[in-house]
């Protein structure tokens, strides 16, 4: 069974002004897509025919075979990603992730100023992560195609995409606007919240 395409958690209009249905068309429905495609069109020559996303992220990473790595970890960092997005309703962190972040960030707005600054800051293409490292918040951030499935003690819980065609149709080349207003408004602060469970990653997985 091949790999397949999620669906978006939200109709592609839903998210306003902080991402378009045009981005959705194409980071969703073409990148994404095309990482989906990709993938299908090696797993079978690699002898991983029926082994699940995560399970194939694994073994390219554990063979070198970069081709296979990037595309197959696209399609779960992507996965993972529309989750985090929810229409903008005033959503905020409560309970137990809220008390954490008041813990560790002091506030909310500090929390999300540090995770816009690891953002803005990271050079070129990646991902700004939230992660669970020792039942503690940190803000992290990785490189191109690299995902918290390939590290110990790194347990995903909210990811911003900071790769150029994430963003350039609604806000060209102002990563900061973007971070800004996705992160003060579209986070879907359930998910991340459900994610302290330490099961994010079967969350975006798929079986082969």
């Amino acid at each position: 069974m091949a790999f397949t395409l999620p669906d978006l958690p939200f109709a592609k209009d839903a998210l306003g002004d902080y991402m378009s249905a045009e981005t959705l068309d194409y980071h969703h429905g073409k990148h994404h897509k095309a990482y989906v495609d990709k993938t299908n069109g090696m797993v079978g020559d690699k002898g991983l025919a029926g082994a699940s996303l995560i399970e194939v992220i694994h073994a390219a990473k554990e063979k070198g075979d970069k081709p296979l790595f990037n595309n197959s970890a696209q399609i779960w960092n992507h996965s993972f990603y529309w989750q985090c997005l929810a229409p903008a309703e005033g959503q905020k962190p409560t309970g137990k992730l809220a008390d954490m972040i008041a813990s560790e960030f002091g506030s909310t707005d500090a929390l999300l100023e540090k995770l816009k600054a690891e953002a803005v800051g990271h050079f070129s293409n990646g991902w700004a992560w939230l992660v669970l490292d020792s039942d503690k918040l940190k803000i992290t951030s990785l490189h191109d195609a690299d995902s918290p499935v390939v590290y110990d003690g790194m347990k995903p819980l909210l990811t911003l995409d900071v790769w150029e065609h994430a963003y350039y149709i609604d806000y060209r080349n102002a990563r900061p606007d973007f971070a800004d207003k996705v992160l003060s408004n579209i986070v879907n602060w359930d998910f991340v919240a459900q994610n302290l469970d330490g099961n994010g990653f079967a969350r975006a997985d798929q079986e082969g």
